[in-house]
């Protein structure tokens, strides 16, 4: 190779040098040592650059090189192996290669900041979001496995002793609403004497709430197909309730957040919720003195209770984050409800003409233990009046943070006690 014979003349040049670098200057031996470094570098190069030839079979000008035992110098030095040099060049190339490769593939890998957290590495067309409750089928094509999509969701947070009234209160929603239960005894096989219980999805955990199932299975993504969200007591009397006209009036009279109303001749606790008998709708009411801050404020106005309420798919996003994780009883959600929907006091109200009755069942109070010698429902409602206080303070709290960001003192004194 040119390049081995250019560099071997150059060491045999520097040996040369050095045996007589006793008799020149140091800053002459200096240059030519230099000298000799980079005519064996451009060698090397020059070299890589020619096909491989013997230089035994090469014939040089006297004049441009001494006499010099080609053969001799070239099989001395035969152990560099010119092909692995050769090699090892070509692999530093294709590590280059490589690299800029590399550097191509990352450059088209994928992210989406915009993507929901943990799915920003997915092209945004394959995402979904969003989910439901509809049953599939195990065969056939997808695309044709849902004859109908209900439009409606209804819950309810049943135990096994009060069949016989859920039973009536399913009857009263057609086809149009998914129909979900949260079993809260662990009873589910037995609901199958009911004709419904097939397109029924049951859901069981023992001795828990339906708000407790609600922050757990309701979450604004699964039930987005669902314009209207009813999260319903087991001991509500139906028979004066019509599902699907309730709906119409809501959509008429543009309620966000709604309940039938309760009949009057039960006990009851807030005038709002008791039932008109002149008007299809009521939204504003009076109550007992001192009891309203604001006419346009819970109790008086922007109020429902929780035993039956009804969101619009907009308020249950809102809703079910303000949903607290410990707090399983629910209780201060209703004069929080508000929060969610402006004008509160025009888009919550109580539909008059599709009412019901509650029938103050304590089934799920049973569910409790007793302790220090009081019932099980003693202790339950001991549990549900903390966690009324326990809401509006960290309501309070949060509120209170919020405008201390925006540096605007922060000043509330709307708090309800029993």
């Amino acid at each position: 190779m040119v390049w081995r014979f250019c560099t071997l003349y150059f060491v045999v040049q520097m040996g040369n040098l050095l045996r007589s670098a006793h008799v020149r200057k140091p800053n002459e031996t200096m240059r030519l040592i230099i000298t000799t470094f980079v005519g064996i570098v451009f060698g090397f190069f020059l070299g890589t650059s020619f096909p491989s030839v013997s230089l035994t079979k090469v014939n040089f000008p006297a004049t441009f090189f001494p006499p010099i035992d080609l053969s001799y110098i070239e099989d001395k030095y035969s152990g560099l192996s010119t092909q692995a040099l050769l090699n090892a060049w070509s692999t530093l190339k294709g590590r280059r290669g490589g690299n800029q490769l590399a550097r191509r593939f990352n450059d088209t890998k994928i992210w989406v900041p915009t993507n929901p957290r943990g799915a920003e590495r997915l092209p945004p067309a394959i995402l979904a979001s969003e989910s439901d409750f509809y049953f599939h089928r195990l065969w056939g094509l997808p695309e044709e496995d849902l004859a109908s999509k209900p439009k409606y969701l209804v819950t309810f947070t049943v135990g096994y002793e009060q069949k016989a009234n859920i039973d009536a209160c399913i009857r009263k929603f057609s086809e149009n609403f998914t129909i979900l239960l949260f079993h809260y005894d662990g009873r589910t096989s037995e609901w199958d004497e009911f004709d419904w219980s097939n397109r029924a999805i049951h859901v069981s955990a023992r001795k828990q709430t339906k708000w407790w199932y609600a922050k757990r299975f309701l979450h604004p993504d699964i039930v987005a197909p669902y314009d209207y969200i009813f999260i319903w007591d087991e001991d509500l009397g139906v028979e004066h309730f019509d599902a699907e006209e309730y709906i119409e009036l809501v959509r008429k009279h543009g309620l966000e957040i709604s309940q039938p109303g309760l009949d009057p001749d039960r006990g009851l606790t807030w005038q709002m919720t008791k039932r008109r008998s002149d008007s299809e709708v009521h939204k504003i009411t009076e109550e007992k003195p001192g009891w309203c801050s604001d006419p346009l404020l819970p109790p008086c106005a922007a109020f429902i209770e929780i035993m039956a309420p009804v969101f619009s798919r907009n308020a249950w996003h809102c809703v079910w984050h303000m949903i607290q994780n410990d707090l399983v009883h629910g209780w201060g959600l209703d004069f929080a409800l508000r929060k969610c929907v402006d004008p509160a006091h025009e888009k919550i109200g109580v539909i008059d003409s599709q009412w019901v009755v509650h029938q103050t069942v304590p089934s799920l109070g049973n569910q409790g233990q007793a302790e220090d010698g009081k019932a099980p429902w003693e202790g339950v409602r001991e549990r549900c009046k903390r966690e009324w206080m326990v809401f509006q303070d960290r309501m309070a709290n949060a509120e209170k943070a919020y405008y201390e960001t925006l540096g605007i003192e922060y000043n509330n004194s709307f708090r309800w006690t029993e």
